[in-house]
């Protein structure tokens, strides 16, 4: 079976190869990183991920709540926000967005591993509902 492929989106290179070699280490593939929203946006149709980690504050114009917007919206990829933002406004603006988790940084590898897992099982069965729904609606 193929491992699952997580995109990193963070624009700190340090932290950025933190989490990748956290990512590595718990089994996981991470075909790809980005820094800027943009960049985040063209890895993701690029690399077909199966989940993105999306830090919020990201160099550049588009911050990674709109990225995250338009990935979920454009490739219907998952998104787990994981950012030092942790105030009322910025996580009212990320809850637009339906994220899958949020995590906030400094994080436990335990908590990263626990997150990634329920937003990949909350997503199968999003998929696995819609094709339900559209066998069911081609019957009638």
């Amino acid at each position: 079976m193929d491992k699952t492929k997580i995109l990193v989106v963070e624009d700190q290179a340090i932290v950025a190869l933190n989490i990748k070699i956290r990512l590595k280490n718990l089994g996981y593939a991470v075909p790809s990183t980005a820094v800027s929203g943009e960049e985040a946006i063209k890895e993701a149709e690029i690399t077909n991920a199966d989940l993105v980690l999306m830090d919020i504050m990201l160099k550049g114009d588009m911050d990674g709540i709109e990225a995250a917007r338009i990935i979920k919206s454009r490739f219907g990829i998952p998104i787990i926000y994981l950012t030092a933002c942790t105030d009322f406004e910025t996580l009212e603006r990320a809850k637009l967005t339906d994220p899958e988790g949020y995590i906030s940084k400094p994080f436990k590898e335990e908590d990263l591993c626990k997150n990634i897992e329920t937003a990949l099982l909350k997503n199968r069965s999003k998929k696995k509902n819609k094709r339900v729904f559209r066998i069911k609606d081609k019957s009638y």
